[in-house]
């Protein structure tokens, strides 16, 4: 039973019991009861847990390892001598000096209930390996392993927690089957064993006696025959595989004459060790024997140190139990086990993300998850979902909902490990499930024991199914990575399922093809480093810098840092999430122009070259008819910075009349803000004063938007489309950039879209939801230098694209040549810029747009709202930072006081730059 720290510092005291087992709690709580019992033990106390996946199968607030069946999945065997490793750390950090793992079984028996995914699986080789690196993993670091359930209990159908269960093997399949991992290991070195509560014929006849307490099992078997000279456990004295046949004392006597060392979870102390005495009285134990158990036990605990105890340090106990490197192993674990087991015409990773309408179903639980909200990192998709309990008219209201999509991926979780509940399946669930297949195209992602597979006949229907196993958040995250390409399915079925679902079934993609999402570790990158943008952030949050920001940073295809600060205005009502929508301003040039006249110079459409009278005569005769595309791109063209366009309507702070209206009609339909279209002729005039507008000083470096009115003009009569559609089409929908794109309120609630200013001079109101720039608005929300709308993380994508040189998720966008010379700086000696791309500032005497640390051949852009993107080829790096800077009120620009954006981007180097001197 579960004894309360009185009773067992009574036993401590009184008894002098050699040593404790945790079963549950919080670290602290344990670290604090362990040191005040040590230190009432006049001999250091064995400590031990019962942590097969780690501390967190009894602890709270610690990390919770894979299931051993999902670790038979993996194909590398040293990432589960890592876990062991990580394992050894952490109870040597609280303090624990045997951890009862790992399972030795070979779970050959799909019925089996008590061991199932707790075993590595039915092939007795993955076993041996699996579990020989677990062992290796804690021992070579200071923690005794404990192999159990000895001599083997895969090949039951009853729980020995609840009765005595029967193996009918014969001695010959036991010695080549169950004994065989068990053999190795202790071959290996293992340092202590756990006998199981069986009735095994073939080994002992004995009626109702359990192996833990046969001679012929422990003595004769394990010690005599297989060499085993480490301690012996029994597995818990309280269960009733043996506690139903014998009275407490009793059983512990009998444990003892079999050859048991420890006696775990003995039932009632006093009277175990009253009858203990009386064994010895009656010459059915010896003293010898008893001092011999004890020897062992002692050079067990000097082996584990405890001739050198000191107390658990409770200061930074939560945090050391919980570091990056430790998440990291786990990732690493999870991320090869994930089994790919139907991919019908390679399906996965998915492609021509254009062509589908996608919606995710989760059957069992219906509410958001890590799953739905990774897979929204890499495409739009519509998510729905029905709670096991789920009645039938909401099934077929689900069904209806389906109708629009052509590709439907199934979660399915919420199940249990009980074979006879069909592991927690509903009729419903079932009926969906197969209904969906049915009808739809549809990857089904099971969450769950694999034994379920067995239950599920329609799924070699599905076109797709994978097994993630386990419902944690990083069995979601990266299993729907693995959907999209961001990893490789490595994973192998270590059990039969069915005759559809095999031992060893599993299907290998190539090479990730889009951005994976891990953490700075797995590039040796401390996260902590980077943490220390968070407080650059949030400091600007607290200066009134911006009321809220995203933060995004990749390196070598892979996101290390997606973070999102503050609110969406100063209000703080709004907290900001990394899918909320920013005005990109001026980013709006790379992300959408320069990446279509990329494009048509591509198609040789167009030449960079060539003037500007060539693709638009109605300039010729003015001075803009000369203007070259090279020249215009790079900003020394001669053309003026800007025109406020805005203020020719205005007399006195009120509008002109004839030239907005309140209305949208067909005069008046481009809207410029809430309440507020402007007249259709007005686009001519706009476009009138650009062309009579002067150029002056061409060849000097000049930053202009006006060039990008006419690319907007140029673009849209090259590709018969309006740039918002053409940019759509061409990059952002194939790309899956489900955020990106123009006038964001018809596309989204405003609750996403993140306001900009409030602007009491033209538009009179806050601006939300429209585009901040002025010019932009007047021609209906869409201009070729700014109306640009996104997330970090999209944008992130593109710059990776643009890093790729045209190239992300299989597809190429843009030939590499082309971008190649785009990113690339034109006239270096007094104009540091691309063609469309910002470029580092070389000229101390100059300001940059980014800081000292990145490389030359770095690019990218920078938005007047606060935004900037930035790529580095040479480093593999891409950094993304956006905030409404403007709000309430664009004339003071903090943030380029404050540096905010180049001390993050400095931060994100100084990481990497100490990453690669430390690997």
């Amino acid at each position: 039973k579960k004894q309360q720290p009185k009773e067992v510092i009574e036993l401590i005291k009184k008894n002098k019991i050699g040593g404790l087992i945790f079963f549950q709690g919080g670290p602290v709580r344990e670290a604090k009861l362990t040191n005040l019992y040590q230190s009432i033990s006049k001999v250091p106390l064995l400590i031990s847990i019962d942590g097969e996946w780690g501390l967190a199968m009894r602890l709270d607030s610690t990390i919770a390892f894979p299931r051993q069946m999902t670790l038979g999945a993996i194909q590398n065997d040293s990432l589960v001598y890592q876990m062991g490793k990580e394992i050894a750390r952490q109870c040597k950090r609280m303090g624990i000096h045997v951890n009862l793992a790992p399972v030795t079984d070979v779970n050959n028996n799909p019925l089996n209930p008590v061991i199932s995914n707790r075993s590595f699986g039915e092939e007795k080789w993955n076993v041996m390996r699996k579990a020989m690196m677990y062992m290796k993993g804690m021992q070579d670091n200071g923690v005794l392993a404990n192999a159990k359930h000895f001599p083997g209990h895969g090949d039951t159908d009853s729980d020995s927690h609840k009765t005595l269960p029967t193996i009918g093997s014969s001695k010959q399949r036991l010695d080549t089957l169950e004994l065989f991992p068990f053999r190795n290991l202790i071959d290996e070195g293992l340092g202590s064993m756990m006998v199981a509560h069986l009735f095994i014929p073939s080994l002992d006849t004995t009626t109702n006696q359990a192996s833990t307490l046969s001679k012929n099992v422990v003595d004769s078997l394990l010690k005599q025959q297989l060499g085993f000279k480490g301690l012996i456990f029994t597995d818990a004295l309280n269960m009733k595989g043996v506690s139903k046949f014998y009275k407490p004392g009793e059983l512990d006597v009998k444990a003892l004459i079999a050859g048991n060392d420890v006696l775990l979870f003995s039932e009632n102390v006093p009277k175990a060790i009253e009858e203990i005495k009386k064994a010895i009285a009656d010459s059915l134990l010896t003293q010898d024997i008893i001092d011999a158990r004890c020897k062992k036990i002692l050079m067990a605990k000097q082996w584990c140190g405890l001739d050198h105890y000191k107390p658990i340090r409770i200061k930074g106990l939560i945090h050391d139990l919980n570091t990056p490197e430790g998440e990291l192993v786990n990732r690493k674990l999870v991320e090869n086990a994930v089994t790919l087991l139907q991919n019908k015409n390679d399906l996965i990773p998915l492609m021509r993300l254009d062509t589908l309408r996608t919606a995710v179903v989760s059957l069992g639980y219906k509410d958001d998850n890590p799953f739905k909200q990774m897979l929204r990192n890499y495409s739009p998709m519509d998510t729905f979902g029905l709670d096991n309990d789920a009645k039938q008219p909401l099934c077929d209201s689900l069904l209806k909902s389906l109708d629009p999509y052509n590709l439907v991926i199934v979660q399915l979780n919420n199940t249990n490990n009980h074979v006879g509940t069909r592991f927690g399946l509903t009729p419903q669930v079932i009926n969906t499930l197969n209904a969906i297949i049915a009808k739809k195209r549809t990857i089904v992602d099971l969450f769950s024991n694999p034994y379920i597979l067995g239950k599920l006949d329609s799924l070699r229907y599905a076109d797709a199914v994978i097994m993630s196993y386990e419902a944690y958040r990083d069995n979601e995250e990266l299993s729907a990575q693995l959907i999209f390409g961001g990893i490789s399915s490595r994973g192998k079925l270590p059990i039969t399922a069915s005759s559809t679902y095999k031992l060893g079934t599993g299907i290998f993609t190539g090479e990730p093809i889009r951005f994976k999402y891990t953490i700075p570790e797995e590039l040796g990158i401390d996260s902590r480093e980077l943490q220390k943008i968070d407080s650059i952030a949030l400091h600007g949050i607290a200066e009134k810098v911006y009321p809220g920001c995203q933060v995004f940073v990749a390196m070598d295809g892979k996101v290390i840092y997606q973070r999102s600060f503050g609110y969406h205005t100063y209000e703080d009502k709004v907290p900001v999430t990394n899918t909320d929508i920013y005005d990109l301003a001026s980013v709006t040039k790379i992300a959408a122009s320069t990446a279509s006249i990329m494009k048509l110079v591509e198609q040789k459409k167009l030449f960079l070259d060539d003037s500007l009278g060539k693709y638009l005569p109605y300039l010729n005769g003015s001075n803009k008819q000369g203007l070259v595309f090279r020249q215009i791109l790079t900003h020394q063209s001669g053309l003026k910075e800007w025109i406020p366009f805005w203020m020719h309507t205005m007399d006195k702070g009120k509008y002109k009349p004839g030239i907005y209206d309140t209305v949208q009609s067909a005069n008046f339909p481009y809207r410029v803000a809430a309440h507020l279209y402007i007249s259709k002729t007005y686009r001519d005039t706009i476009y009138n004063m650009i062309v009579q507008s002067e150029v002056k000083d061409a060849g000097r470096f000049k930053y202009s938007d006006l060039g990008y009115y006419f690319m907007k003009q140029i673009i849209e009569d090259s590709t018969h489309m309006p740039l918002e559609k053409y940019t759509y089409e061409t990059f952002y929908k194939p790309l899956g950039l489900a955020t990106m794109g123009f006038r964001p309120r018809e596309r989204f609630s405003l609750g996403r879209i993140i306001p900009t200013e409030y602007d009491i001079k033209f538009r009179k109101q806050l601006v939300w939801g429209d585009v901040h720039d002025q010019g932009a608005a007047m021609l209906g929300g869409v201009g070729g230098h700014a109306g640009l709308f996104s997330d970090a993380n999209d944008l992130g994508v593109l710059m990776q694209m643009y890093m790729n040189y045209g190239m992300y998720g299989g597809v190429r966008y843009i030939d590499s040549n082309v971008v190649k010379e785009f990113i690339k700086c034109q006239f270096c000696k007094d104009n540091r810029r691309g063609i469309g791309f910002d470029k580092p500032e070389t000229n101390p005497q100059k300001e940059s747009p980014v800081c000292d640390c990145v490389s030359y051949l770095s690019f990218g852009h920078t938005g007047f709202t606060g935004t900037i993107a930035w790529a580095d080829p040479e480093k593999k790096l891409v950094y993304v930072f956006l905030s409404n800077r403007v709000y309430p009120d664009a004339d003071v620009n903090k943030l380029a006081k404050s540096g905010i954006r180049t001390k993050i981007q400095q931060v994100i180097y100084d990481a990497v730059a100490h990453a690669r001197t430390i690997q």
